[in-house]
């Protein structure tokens, strides 16, 4: 018997990065004929995911990711800090 502590993680084999993710979606609407911009920052800004196509499974993706979490990455980058 071990005295450790053993994480496990059940989501680590499916997880993605933020940048994966915006960018699996941002095709999928492109594809879709959607303006991807104005539909995942409709999403953002609402958090309603009908802004986002269930095409290629986008809609799942998306929500995978904490909205705020999202706009912080996103400040952070664009403010390259």
């Amino acid at each position: 018997m071990s005295d450790f502590t053993r994480r496990f993680d059940v989501y680590k084999d499916e997880e993605w990065d933020t940048r994966a993710i915006l960018t699996e979606v941002y095709r999928a609407l492109e594809e879709k004929g959607y303006n991807s911009i104005n539909q995942i920052v409709g999403y953002i800004l609402s958090e309603d995911p009908t802004y986002i196509t269930n095409y290629n499974n986008a809609r799942a993706l998306i929500r995978r990711l904490d909205r705020n979490e999202l706009l912080q990455e996103l400040l952070r980058y664009y403010l390259n800090v």
